[in-house]
């Protein structure tokens, strides 16, 4: 998880659309924090990248998905739309920072 991996430095345009949609979509201020990612993925069956995105409402609350693309093709038709967010909480139990 920790380990080094190669940085796309054009990725960063697509990372800061993504954070602009999903701050729009779930109207969260600039304080709020929103952690946009793309991740290699090795399960079978799944594509090889994705892009994981992490955003908080508070303190206690935190919020996940995930889009099955690289972020350079996730659009805004892939960001959930603003009443699932109940079921984006990320109650795992792990923690991820």
């Amino acid at each position: 998880m920790f380990g080094q991996q190669r940085f796309d430095a054009a990725n960063i345009r697509y990372l800061g659309e993504i954070e602009a949609w999903v701050r729009e979509r779930f109207q969260l201020c600039a304080e709020m924090i929103v952690l946009v990612s793309e991740q290699q993925n090795s399960t079978p069956g799944f594509p090889k990248k994705e892009t994981v995105v992490l955003f908080w409402l508070d303190t206690e609350r935190r919020y996940r998905f995930r889009v099955f693309k690289p972020v350079s093709l996730v659009t805004l038709g892939d960001i959930p739309i603003r009443w699932l967010l109940p079921s984006l909480l990320d109650d795992s139990g792990e923690n991820c920072c």
